[in-house]
């Protein structure tokens, strides 16, 4: 519902209301000794099954209302930490609801990519707010060119370990290596410079402004918030079909990780509608894609939806998926 600590104080007027909030706790404190947390078996809302180590206990806010604090345990020792009001549900199911929750925005952020949902409502922008802080381009680009110039010399420092000279030591062998070494030795001083000088500029320059100290090239807009919370709740529903229908296929598919793909081909490819009024369906005969062997999935995911029985919106046409004329 929230997700930062400014709510809390909403936590006690909600509660009055019997309603239940659940929040990230971004500055829980110390740590809780590893050996209070236990792993257990859950399941996530792609299906997959995994262990999280998680453990549990009362928590105080500074406004007196007594919450839950859940903490996950990862591999790496970090602990992450959840508060929330619901006394009565298992914390299983409220730690998976928190814990994945990074995958729906990591989705949300696939949308933009590939589907640009945040243009289907409203193309209209407006301008930012003048006091909203945004990453300064100077320092975007200084920083640019420091992990750039870090890479060159990541790579030169390894080309400089693997100068060996194999051969017998005589003079004629010896000194074109040394001088290769040397050359190489150059250039890594000359980076090791460089990135110096780079990060010296980056410390001297602000790593955020506000939007009205933009320079007038980088001045932007944003899309206009209008329908926003409309549109948040169309990627909620494409997250969990899409998921839904990933999971069918990922049954069929011999790589896994081909699943998000084949939908997109499925969605851009042609399609024959065909009205049958007197029997009430609609039938959306799929072409083949260019890939054959997606056919076998693509067919039990047309199989799956018939099943659904679902109705065309706004009609009494029931829906039928069909691969070719098959």
């Amino acid at each position: 519902m929230t997700e930062n600590l400014i709510a809390p104080p909403y936590f006690k007027r909600l509660k009055a209301q019997r309603v239940a909030c659940l929040t990230y706790h971004k500055h829980p404190g110390e740590n809780w000794p590893e050996d209070e947390f236990y792993p257990h078996q859950v399941t996530l809302p792609s299906g997959e099954q995994a262990e999280l180590k998680l453990a549990e206990r009362g928590h105080c806010l500074s406004n007196g209302l007594w919450v839950r604090e859940i903490r996950k345990l990862t591999q790496k020792g970090h602990q992450t930490s959840i508060i929330g009001t619901d006394y009565r549900s298992d914390m299983i199911p409220l730690a998976v609801a928190m814990f994945a929750r990074w995958s729906q925005e990591n989705f949300f952020k696939y949308c933009r990519e590939h589907f640009g949902l945040d243009k289907l409502v409203d193309y209209g922008t407006e301008p930012v707010s003048e006091s909203t802080e945004v990453v300064n381009p100077a320092y975007r680009q200084l920083d640019s060119q420091i992990k750039s110039s870090q890479g060159k010399l990541n790579r030169l420092l390894a080309r400089f370990a693997t100068l060996t000279l194999d051969a017998p030591i005589e003079p004629k062998k010896v000194e074109p290596f040394l001088q290769k070494k040397a050359a190489c030795q150059e250039e890594i001083e000359a980076f090791q410079e460089q990135i110096k000088t780079l990060k010296e500029q980056r410390k001297r320059v602000a790593r955020h402004i506000k939007v009205k100290d933009l320079p007038e090239k980088d001045q932007f807009e944003q899309l206009s918030t209008q329908s926003k919370h409309f549109i948040d709740t169309i990627k909620m529903i494409t997250y969990r079909s899409e998921t839904a229908m990933a999971n069918l296929l990922r049954e069929t598919l011999t790589r896994p990780d081909e699943v998000r793909s084949l939908l997109r081909a499925i969605y851009s490819s042609e399609a024959d509608l065909i009205t049958d009024h007197e029997q009430g369906t609609l039938t959306i005969r799929l072409h083949h894609l260019a890939n054959r062997s997606y056919d076998e999935a693509i067919l039990k995911l047309c199989n799956e939806l018939n099943t659904t029985e679902t109705q065309f919106p706004r009609t009494n046409l029931r829906m039928i998926f069909k691969l070719g004329s098959k």
